[in-house]
């Protein structure tokens, strides 16, 4: 959780629920969770991984799951500027401000 903390000094426009990041908007639902790798034979990379799930706004009003994305850089300015770039192409908006 502390990964997802740092990230949401960086997304000031995003909800804590206490256990993951919500961005909302009128179409469209993001969520940036954290998990540790399980992958214990692999020790090159010991940084928690940060999932992002898009959800898509259906005609009834719920959200939809679509697609997810694990990301996992060395230094929070990097994963955040790739969260960043990686829904802003998923939903066409820029989540530091719109989404």
């Amino acid at each position: 959780m502390e990964l997802l903390k740092l990230l949401y000094e960086y997304f000031p426009m995003a909800v804590n629920t206490g256990k993951c990041l919500v961005f909302i908007s009128e179409d469209w639902r993001v969520e940036l969770t954290e998990h540790k790798n399980s992958n214990f034979s692999d020790s090159s990379k010991n940084s928690p991984i940060i999932r992002v799930r898009i959800f898509k706004k259906a005609l009834s009003g719920e959200y939809i799951p679509g697609h997810f994305e694990d990301f996992q850089l060395d230094t929070v300015s990097q994963l955040a500027e790739q969260i960043e770039k990686y829904v802003q192409s998923a939903v066409g908006q820029n989540i530091r401000e719109d989404v």
